[in-house]
């Protein structure tokens, strides 16, 4: 190899380890970063009470997601981890979406689920989850879980390794915002009315 394709080379490496030192939460050169407006804080500031209504609460009518992340759980910046605690009545689902940033870690604390995700090749990848499991749903990918037992809830408790992972809801995302009509019709070989029908459904 010439001295100028090792040069071109040892570029692109390093580059790339670049891109995917950039890739997850930013690194932060103290213990915790605090609010802009606090100069210190006690061990409040390191609790999340918000989780309290699982086990207080009755189950809810339709699937629930109770979050805790950097937007409601400051604390979290800077630590490149986060949580969501998925409530699941009967015969209910949590919606197609993706985690843009990051992975995500699903631990069935009670009942069963159907979940899967679809890869890049368009594949994908189910399984039957019971209590005590865990399915890792891989970065960006779409994905869902479903609760299919007619009698019984199901709960789970999802890890991230963002302390802000985001959640790009599908339905929502394409159809309640403001992407024309025609421009959602030519991309799902339908029509405008077509379309139409699919965001009254989502809004009732």
């Amino acid at each position: 190899m010439s001295f100028g394709k090792k040069m071109i080379f040892l570029v692109l490496v390093v580059h790339t380890i670049s891109l995917t030192a950039k890739a997850g939460d930013p690194d932060i050169l103290t213990d915790f970063i605090l609010p802009p407006n606090r100069l210190e804080v006690g061990g409040d500031f390191f609790t999340f009470t918000g989780f309290r209504s699982l086990v207080t609460d009755p189950i809810p009518p339709s699937f629930k997601v109770i979050k805790a992340n950097m937007e409601l759980f400051p604390a979290l910046n800077g630590q490149s981890v986060s949580y969501a605690a998925l409530v699941y009545p009967r015969m209910s689902v949590n919606p197609v979406h993706t985690h843009p940033r990051s992975a995500e870690l699903l631990f069935v604390l009670q009942g069963s689920l159907e979940v899967g995700f679809v890869d890049t090749k368009n594949k994908l990848y189910c399984q039957s989850l019971q209590t005590g499991d865990i399915f890792v749903f891989p970065k960006g990918l779409v994905h869902f879980q479903y609760n299919a037992d007619p009698k019984n809830p199901a709960m789970a408790l999802s890890a991230f390794g963002s302390a802000s992972p985001g959640t790009v809801l599908l339905p929502n995302t394409l159809f309640n915002s403001t992407i024309d009509d025609s421009v959602l019709a030519l991309s799902f070989k339908t029509d405008v009315a077509t379309i139409q029908k699919i965001k009254a459904g989502l809004k009732g």
